[in-house]
Order: structure tokens, then sequence, then C-alpha cells
């Protein structure tokens, strides 16, 4: 009786969060001017990001020797917003969701003294980790926060692809798509399971978001084998160009000039190398 008390319980709070937060958002439709990624990315031109670095220092732990997660600032924020190389920053709450931290990055690149941060797109637990109102309820409360884009990890079928697109709509989004092309908001779609691989030109052909990507390393593991992983990768590719969507991809300086090649749009980097691996791609890519 009482995990099923819990349970609704669970279910009720995260509707009326997903509300609060809907208020609190007030409208992201109307007059709001797309970002800096959405357009390069609507003229077809490659953009570069990093992952969003953690301020605290590598393998810290707490004093009963836990492991402590990663830690975001408002000067962390402010300092990737005057980095002229970057268009978009990507804060991956894939593992550990944290509303407050994407206020505190967004509040951090609010401060750029050029007028135009980078974006920043956040990656949420995946809508199987947690379930549909759990996930509803923090697109919301992610895009009230100051989210400008919302990635779904993987989304593993044609029906969560659709779910994620009446996540962002029931939260006022106006996703930037093929179909919308006035958006000023990304939605991102990862294919990154065996079973999503099969369908990724029924999941490409869902209407009403902006990117579809594989998630390459969880690719990679689900199928045991780093060339299958790679094919899966151009598979997913295929299917976003057919589909007219941009593809993201991770890259370094050694590889970034050939997934330009291949038509990727969305070169993400990390580690302290990143600038010179965007400067290399900048390059290749004409900017």
């Amino acid at each position: 009786m009482r995990a099923r008390g819990s349970a609704r319980w669970s279910d009720r709070a995260a509707f009326l969060v997903t509300i609060v937060a809907v208020l609190l958002q007030g409208a992201c439709t109307g007059d709001t001017p797309p970002t800096a990624l959405i357009r390069l990315w609507a003229d077809g031109v490659p953009a570069f990001g990093i992952f969003v670095p953690s301020e605290r220092e590598a393998g810290a732990r707490a004093p009963d020797g836990g492991r402590l997660p990663p830690l975001y600032t408002t000067e962390g924020g402010a300092r990737l917003a005057e980095n002229e190389l970057l268009d978009y920053v990507f804060l991956n709450l894939e593992g550990m969701y944290d509303a407050e931290a994407i206020r505190t990055v967004a509040t951090g690149l609010s401060r750029s003294t050029s007028g135009d941060p980078p974006t920043l797109l956040v990656r949420i637990p995946p809508i199987s980790a947690d379930g549909e109102d759990v996930t509803r309820a923090r697109v919301a409360e992610a895009l009230a926060a100051g989210a400008e884009g919302i990635v779904f990890p993987h989304v593993r079928s044609p029906d969560e692809a659709r779910l994620a697109v009446s996540f962002m709509e029931q939260a006022g989004a106006d996703v930037w798509s093929p179909e919308n092309p006035g958006g000023s908001v990304i939605g991102m779609i990862m294919i990154e399971d065996a079973g999503a691989l099969a369908a990724a030109e029924a999941i490409a052909d869902v209407p009403g978001y902006s990117v579809l990507a594989c998630g390459i390393g969880s690719l990679t593991r689900a199928l045991g084998d780093r060339e299958a992983g790679e094919a899966g990768n151009q598979e997913v590719l295929r299917q976003a160009k057919r589909a007219g969507l941009p593809d993201m991809i991770t890259a370094n300086a050694d590889d970034v000039e050939r997934r330009l090649d291949e038509g990727f749009l969305g070169l993400l980097m990390s580690g302290p190398q990143a600038d010179e691996a965007i400067r290399v791609g900048r390059a290749a890519a004409g900017r």
C-alpha cells in the first residue's frame, strides 16, 4: 500500500511541477529571436561547441569517500560566454539531472558582453529512466531555467520520439524544425540503442523536432563492435540528411575535418584541446 501511495503522490507531484514550470516559463513562442545556433543551421553552416566543463577537480571525493557530483558556476558560464569560438554549449545532465545547474550556467552565459552568447543545450535523462511524467516536468523546468534546447538521449522508437515532441509542445516551446523554420528552441533526439537504430528511418520521419544524432559511444557498446557503431552512426546521418535535420557528433582535431566532409553540422568537443579542435574545424568549414 505504501509503495502504491508513494507512486500516486510522485505522479501528482510531477504533474504539479510541470504546471508550475510552464507558468514560470511563460510563452516560449512569439517573437523570441532564433539563437546563434539556429541561425547557423538554418543556413547549412557547421556549428561548433563543447561539453560544459565541471568546475570541480576531477576525482574529487566527499569526506565519506563518495564521488562528488559535477560543479557548475555562473563564473564558468560567463567564461564560456566570452569564448568567441563557441556557437553552443552542451550541458550533460543525463546521469544526474539538476535544474539549478541549468539556471547557474544560463545565468553565466547571459553575462556575455557580445550580446550573442553560445546556445545552451541541455541533455536530460532518458524517458525510459524515470517515466513520462517526470520527463515532461523536466522539459518544462529546464526551459524555464534557461535551456535553449533539450536533448533527449536513448530515444528507442518513433513513439518515444513523438512523446519527446509532445513534451516540448506542452511546455510551450516554439521548436525549430523543417515544419517550423521560424522556431526559436531546439529539440534534439539521440539514437543510441540497437532497436532504435533499426527504427531510424521512422524516427527521422517524426515531425516537430530539430536535430537527429547518434550517441556513437553508447551505440558502439550496445552493438559490441566499433565498426558496427560507426556504421550505425552513418545510417543515422543518412536519415537525418534525408529528413532535412542537422546531425551532431563528438569530434577532435584529428577527425573534425572528416566529420565535416561527411556532412555533420554539429561538432561537439571536450577536454583541454577543445579550442584547438574547433579552430581546425572552423578553418576547414571556411569560418
